[in-house]
């Protein structure tokens, strides 16, 4: 028998989170998601073992990051997230790592590097969260703020840093879809696909995203022209189209 008690510890505008969530409405598998504001976030999850977010809870324990619930989710369904030729597996493996290690890093340090105002990260971090973790927002952010600056290394070069390890990403994936393939790994939609378009959302803002894209002129300009260049990559038109195509269509509809 399926557990049927999952819940989702999440921060709203986590790719990581965005990762998991994804996986989730893919397979059509309920579950609640409890999400949470920096730094709430943590007293949520250290008692399930993890430090940061996503956290997946079950009757029999929890999955505390995102690769690992992706792994979890594919050991307990049938319809399989990841590729099941053996032959892909160390490929599988080495783009798991790319996107989940340098991507993601970099799509995070590049998003604060331009969004780190109360005003641009109100909507994104309190989306769905406890009504109390909102009125804190203004007391807290100053000194939030100031700890997601010294985590993530952000400084006047660090948007443009970022871009420029996003553009190796992109260029890999580039390389790989050169052949005309549809997906990165195989002949159908996987995990690979997934975490890559998940962890490239920041720059590619799609609209099918769990927080709606801000307006494009809303956004510093130099992020503005980011987006677009992402955008306009093969690999930035491939993530987008499996946002578009996947987002929000569960497996056995496609089937």
């Amino acid at each position: 028998m399926l557990p049927n008690n999952f819940r989702l510890i999440t921060i709203p505008v986590s790719h990581y989170s965005e990762k998991a969530r994804w996986a989730l409405d893919y397979l059509a598998v309920p579950y609640r998601e409890m999400a949470h504001m920096p730094p709430f976030h943590r007293n949520a999850t250290k008692k399930y073992g993890g430090t940061s977010v996503p956290v997946l809870i079950t009757d029999t324990g929890a999955a505390i990051d995102s690769t690992d619930i992706l792994r979890y989710l594919d050991r307990l369904y049938p319809e399989k997230l990841y590729p099941i030729d053996p032959n892909l597996q160390v490929l599988t493996l080495e783009l798991e790592n790319l996107f989940n290690l340098k991507l993601g890093v970099h799509t995070r340090r590049w998003g604060y590097s331009y969004i780190l105002s109360p005003q641009l990260l109100y909507p994104r971090w309190t989306l769905g969260v406890p009504f109390w973790e909102k009125l804190l927002f203004p007391a807290i952010f100053p000194r939030v703020g100031k700890i997601v600056r010294s985590t993530y290394d952000i400084t006047e070069t660090s948007g443009a840093e970022s871009y420029r390890e996003i553009e190796i990403v992109f260029d890999r994936v580039d390389g790989l879809l050169a052949d005309g393939r549809k997906y990165l790994l195989g002949d159908k939609f996987s995990a690979i696909d997934l975490t890559f378009a998940a962890l490239a959302a920041p720059i590619l803002q799609p609209p099918e995203h769990h927080i709606k894209p801000a307006e494009l002129e809303s956004l510093p300009a130099q992020m503005q022209s980011d987006i677009r260049k992402a955008q306009a990559t093969p690999a930035g038109k491939f993530g987008l189209r499996l946002y578009r195509e996947y987002r929000h269509n569960e497996a056995q509809s496609r089937s």
